[in-house]
């Protein structure tokens, strides 16, 4: 498929980026200014309680320009489909003129799918999947607390649908918001175990962009230089939460990394993590940690050029051939995992082996994944990158 780092077939690619990205330390000040003349009354904001200092403050600032608040903190966990209503009522209520989600993955995802749902026609039900949303009618900011998930930046949102357990997202390009302000100082009190698991998710997002069948020129730019980045400093970051410049670096990955999820997304490394969260409720960034090198060692194969990129982004000393650098980059994502403090394979975190079969049934459902897979994954395939992981490193 892939030939001299080049595909072999220009593929088609569509960008939908927000209209605004504003990226630096204390951005977030910006947002109550940049509302003035823009028709903002009335703001919703979806928050994180351990930020309320900083959310009391954008509050008076919003305040003094005459603009309305109300905040909500109820996103604790990953977000839930059914849960949806009762928050879009007190949407609904409220009226806001624009919604703004401050917080991680879950709570943007969640300010996404209001901002949608808040003055359109369908429900939630009828919007899962992709490209089913009509219109959006509301305006949205969102800007991230960890530096992980690129859903600031994406089309993507995705919640656990309780009627049967699974793992479902809502695709459109009416979830991408109309700014996103990247802070990296907001990243700073992050505990060192969610520091590593959402930088291991934006490099999960570069790298699966990066071997993926749809593969492109512009997106291989973006992937590279976020595994660069966070391969180089998400350690620096989880040993010293303090560290500025390894904050900034983990953010500005993390942001790359969403940045191929609309054009490319993800393949079978989310796949086969989506059931550890629904069947185990482990935590996104850190189930796709756990299935990352496991997954590109199957793929590895497939591409082996690509891979060895991969290696040198992460800072492999390139080999004599493709494949020895290759096999050195995995060595060296293992390595890396470790020095981020990511448990070493499935039995540490108490997931029982004979959880496997059920584990590949559900990975086998999330097809609109594993069709960027640069490898077929069937049920046996899935079965066998499951047990390897049990293993550990």
């Amino acid at each position: 498929m892939f030939g001299k780092n080049k595909l072999i077939e220009m593929n088609e690619l569509i960008f939908h980026y927000p209209n605004k990205v504003i990226f630096g330390n204390g951005v977030i000040n910006r947002l109550a200014s940049d509302c003035l003349g823009k028709g903002v009354e009335k703001i919703f904001i979806l928050g994180i309680s351990p930020l309320k200092a900083k959310m009391d403050q954008l509050i008076n600032k919003l305040l003094g320009f005459n603009i309305q608040t109300k905040i909500d903190y109820s996103i604790q966990d990953e977000p839930v489909f059914q849960d949806i209503d009762d928050l879009l009522a007190k949407v609904r209520t409220f009226d806001p003129d624009l919604v703004v989600g401050i917080g991680g993955g879950s709570v943007l995802d969640t300010a996404k799918l209001l901002a949608v749902l808040h003055k359109g026609s369908q429900t939630w039900e009828e919007i899962i999947g992709v490209g089913l949303v009509k219109k959006r009618n509301t305006k949205m900011v969102c800007i991230p607390t960890t530096s992980g998930t690129g859903s600031e930046v994406s089309p993507n949102a995705i919640f656990l649908d309780k009627r049967d357990g699974g793992k479902k997202g809502v695709i459109s390009p009416y979830l991408v918001p109309d700014a996103a302000y990247i802070d990296p100082e907001l990243t700073v009190g992050i505990p060192a175990a969610i520091t590593a698991s959402t930088g291991v998710d934006a490099l999960t997002h570069c790298m699966e962009a990066y071997m993926n069948k749809f593969a492109h020129p512009i997106t291989d730019m973006y992937a590279l230089e976020g595994i660069r980045l966070i391969a180089k400093s998400l350690p620096k970051a989880c040993a010293n939460g303090s560290d500025i410049e390894a904050r900034n670096n983990v953010a500005l990955g993390s942001l790359y990394g969403g940045m191929c999820l609309g054009p490319v997304n993800t393949a079978a490394v989310h796949a086969l993590a989506y059931p550890l969260g629904s069947m185990f409720s482990i935590p996104h960034g850190l189930a796709n940690a756990l299935m990352l090198p496991y997954v590109m060692e199957f793929n590895m194969e497939a591409a082996v050029e690509r891979f060895a990129n991969v290696a040198c982004a992460m800072g492999v000393i390139r080999q004599s051939t493709d494949l020895l650098t290759a096999h050195e980059g995995l060595k060296e994502l293992r390595e890396f995992l470790k020095s981020c403090g990511i448990s070493e394979g499935l039995s540490s975190i108490s997931i029982p082996v004979d959880s496997v079969n059920q584990m590949a049934d559900e990975a086998l459902k999330v097809q609109r994944l594993l069709k960027n897979n640069l490898r077929e994954v069937s049920y046996d395939d899935a079965v066998t990158i499951y047990k390897s992981a049990f293993d550990g490193f």
